[in-house]
């Protein structure tokens, strides 16, 4: 325990057949239980796990690979029955360091907040070690993410070293959460719809031998169009749901000005370029009025969503959307 806090590790594993055992030996002396989910390797994996003598560490076991997002729900399920009040997400592959769960988890333990992630965003210098291509799609990829998630002050959303309180955790629709590598940035989405207070703490990730199955390219198509996806769910639960905002309303109102300008404009300009002839005054400023104020009404819900973000130290509300509450 640390805090008084019972505390679970949940380790997604697969293909870390040689870093899985050293990570689970540097486990700090405070933590409860250590679920290894072996996320159905080909490689000598679960035979590492079962061979430590850690009597904190728990092997659970997916006939296939089923995806990191549905290895950590597996893993949540077996911390929350343990009764933990701290859950904690190291990945296997050995780029976290067990020795910073302790400062990972201070801001719940002084109950700042109820959700914790750490960024590699404030480290300069190990920084510049992060892979390039790694490098380009976490920057284009965190914008996207702080629009949907609504967590603007999140400065390393990408990042899955990440802590949640149980109490939360169990609110979260653990059988909808997504099952491939998009479950950090859902699980943040769904935060946010229960106004929950997130935290980032400033850690180094290590980069080393290890390969990772992610694909960039799948993932500059798969991710945006779920981070859409995500962020019209949130701005309906969020916004227009629990309580009618202005948010909602500048974002819907903008959005259909700003479209109608658009289009408008985009017809009018083919037609008369097709006809050889300038598109008349009347036309353009008929263009140019919705998409200037659907501009400006987007950019007013952008900002007060910026000042509605759930921040560590401000109180959070128990919020959670109808039948989402049970897993």
């Amino acid at each position: 325990m640390i805090g008084g806090k019972r505390v679970a590790v949940v380790v997604p594993a697969y293909g870390v057949e040689r870093h899985i055992r050293p990570l689970l030996e540097r486990m700090p002396g405070f933590v409860d239980w250590v679920f290894v989910v072996d996320d159905g390797s080909l490689d000598g994996t679960a035979q590492a796990v079962s061979g430590s003598a850690d009597p904190r560490v728990v092997l659970l076991q997916h006939a296939s690979n089923q995806g990191v997002g549905a290895a950590m729900t597996t893993g949540f399920r077996a911390a929350l029955g343990r009764g933990a009040d701290l859950v904690v997400k190291c990945d296997g592959d050995g780029q976290m360091d067990p020795a910073d769960i302790a400062a990972l988890l201070q801001p719940l333990l002084g109950e700042r907040a109820d959700y914790a992630k750490a960024s590699r965003f404030h480290h300069l210098r190990e920084l510049s070690a992060m892979p390039r291509v790694r490098l380009g799609g976490n920057i284009g990829l965190t914008f996207l993410t702080k629009l949907a998630s609504g967590y603007w002050h999140v400065l390393d959303p990408q990042n899955g070293f990440l802590a949640i309180r149980s109490d939360f955790l169990s609110r979260l629709p653990l059988d909808r959460l997504a099952r491939g590598y998009f479950f950090e940035n859902d699980m943040l989405i769904r935060l946010n719809c229960l106004e929950a207070r997130v935290a980032d703490v400033p850690l180094p990730s290590r980069y080393g031998d290890e390969s990772s199955s992610l694909r960039p390219g799948r993932a500059l198509v798969e991710f945006p169009l779920r981070l859409v996806a995500g962020f019209v769910r949130r701005i309906f639960w969020r916004y227009l749901f629990y309580d009618v905002s202005p948010v909602a309303v500048f974002a819907l109102a903008g959005s259909m000005l700003f479209l109608f300008g658009t289009i408008f404009g985009t017809y009018h300009w083919i037609v008369n370029s097709q006809h050889n002839r300038a598109t008349p005054t009347g036309t353009v400023i008929l263009a140019a009025i919705p998409v200037i104020l659907g501009f400006q009404l987007l950019l007013q819900a952008i900002v007060l969503d910026v000042e509605n973000s759930p921040r560590a130290d401000r109180p959070s509300l128990p919020r959670f959307p109808p039948g989402e509450s049970e897993n």
